[in-house]
């Protein structure tokens, strides 16, 4: 793959991701941690545009001037580095947003003073020969823009410690994805300084008589697009990450709740909508699922039989020593019996005899009361010895 095909191509993959961000912006317009999101992957793609060798011509062509690209490069380049840290600093968040606010200012008006500078230096200096590959060491002994080189360089570098630096103190604090992300960002910050150390020791080299252009025009070239690749990644899997999590841990949890919803949809409001399908977000079916479980069981308060719950709880305490556990085969219990009780027309008890199902106030122990209708013995015995009493009375 030559250089200008596979610049474009880190660039088509970067929009893509620039689009997708911007399609959640719609919805959040005033997060300022997504607008940065933004702005640095559409700074990185169209920093890979113009970096494209055959884009370069095309660039000194408009302006006609030979090697104006170079400045422009660079400068979009510069962009980017100050975004990215200005994004890091948003991400990472500060209880003081005037701490955050500060450090967002000064890094913004260091790298756009640097920006200004470079076209000045550019302006000063004297390019006459189109260099579309090896720019750097070609001019790297031109008074002016060899002062332009080394102050994007610089800059460069400084942005590549400073994302190091932050990453890896924040990724001790946090866990998963997010450290994963941080940890990729971190990678691709080194191999951001990588390629600035390449870019000198092939300036150096020119300096000393030497022959080391490659070092610059090759080996840089694939750390740039590599570190490109790591930076996209990095920023883009902590909220895809989330993302997957989230739904994973509610179609867990929607899935748990069913032997509970099961068991009470006898006592579901006929006015309730039925379930959604299948393809619907699992969110939206898992709060449909606990909506329909609130408002059974408290159709099935009435019938709540207090020495049931009192009786399996002692039971199941006796056997596991596990407070949440026993709570939840008792709930459990209560509530199968109620079903039956209800079913079968048997008078509402009396509020002093009723049971209070508490396993409803916290998720998991909802879940764990859904796990214990399915597995546990003591509920099944509740099942199979309510009916024939009952039937019998």
């Amino acid at each position: 793959m030559n250089a200008g095909t596979a610049y474009l191509s880190v660039a088509a993959g970067l929009f893509v991701a620039t689009a997708v961000k911007l399609w959640a912006l719609r919805k959040n317009p005033r997060d300022p941690l997504l607008r940065a999101v933004v702005v640095a992957l559409f700074i990185a793609g169209l920093l890979f545009v113009t970096a494209a060798p055959p884009n370069l011509a095309v660039i000194n062509e408009l302006f006609g001037m030979p090697n104006i690209a170079a400045p422009i490069v660079y400068s979009i380049l510069t962009a980017f580095d100050g975004v990215s840290i200005v994004l890091l600093i948003h991400w990472r968040g500060n209880e003081d947003a005037r701490v955050t606010l500060r450090q967002t200012r000064l890094c913004l008006t260091t790298y756009a003073t640097v920006m200004v500078a470079m076209y000045a230096l550019f302006a000063l200096g004297d390019a006459p020969v189109e260099r579309l590959r090896d720019l750097d060491t070609y001019y790297s002994s031109t008074p002016w823009i060899r002062e332009m080189i080394l102050l994007y360089l610089a800059a460069h570098s400084v942005a590549a410690v400073t994302m190091v630096v932050l990453c890896l103190r924040w990724s001790r604090q946090v866990p998963g994805t997010l450290k994963a992300g941080l940890l990729l960002i971190t990678v691709g910050a080194v191999c951001m300084f990588g390629y600035d150390l390449l870019k000198f020791t092939a300036i150096v080299a020119r300096w000393l008589g030497h022959d080391w252009d490659s070092l610059s025009t090759d080996v840089a070239f694939s750390l740039a697009g590599f570190s490109a690749l790591l930076f996209f990644a990095g920023f883009m899997l902590p909220p895809i990450g989330q993302g997957v999590g989230s739904r994973w841990r509610a179609l867990r949890r929607f899935r748990g709740l069913q032997p509970l919803w099961l068991e009470i949809r006898p006592e579901i409001p006929p006015t309730s909508p039925p379930p959604m399908p299948w393809w619907q977000p699992v969110e939206r079916r898992l709060m449909q699922r606990e909506r329909d479980i609130f408002d059974a069981v408290l159709r099935l308060m009435p019938w709540f039989d207090r020495s049931t719950g009192t009786e399996v709880y002692a039971l199941a305490l006796a056997e596991h020593s596990e407070i949440r556990r026993a709570r939840g085969e008792a709930d459990a219990s209560v509530i199968v019996r109620a079903v039956i009780r209800k079913g079968d027309a048997v008078p509402a008890l009396a509020p002093e005899h009723r049971w209070t199902v508490s396993s409803i106030e916290d998720s998991e122990d909802l879940v764990d009361m859904s796990a214990a209708i399915l597995r546990s013995a003591r509920v099944e015995r509740t099942r199979q010895s309510t009916a024939p009493a009952e039937h019998g009375a």
